[in-house]
């Protein structure tokens, strides 16, 4: 239920500044619990809001921490299904890593990460109550 909460929430946010997003949120082994596309958001944007999805929670970071990371050809950039561009955040609820949320659709990655932090905010007090 968080899980669709918060896409529906990512994809309200971008709605609100004009863009179509597409949205995934993973859970802490990668597989995706929920995906959203808008209305006009490209196809495209599934694939890319998983696997944005998918790195973040599997590297714990935030991706716009980490494009400049691998500007050479190493060979973790190279592993099939990982995309190291601005758009997706690990979820933390007591303390712990439970999943991510990533975003495609939007001109830049930081604006795509600007609405996954949005929506996260729609259930921010779930997460922070989740231990109890």
């Amino acid at each position: 239920e968080a899980s669709e909460k918060l896409a529906q929430a990512t994809i309200a946010a971008c709605r609100k500044e004009g863009i179509q997003i597409g949205v995934t949120v993973v859970d802490r082994s990668g597989d995706a619990m929920v995906f959203m596309r808008d209305t006009l958001a490209p196809r495209v944007t599934i694939e890319i809001s998983r696997q944005k999805a998918y790195t973040a929670v599997n590297f714990n970071a935030p991706l716009s921490s980490m494009e400049n990371r691998f500007t050479k050809p190493f060979a973790v950039g190279k592993v099939e299904g990982l995309v190291f561009s601005a758009g997706a955040i690990p979820i933390e609820a007591a303390g712990n890593i439970v999943g991510a949320v990533g975003v495609s659709g939007a001109a830049t990655g930081e604006q795509d990460e600007a609405c996954a932090r949005a929506g996260l905010q729609a259930i921010a007090f779930d997460l922070e109550t989740a231990g109890i």
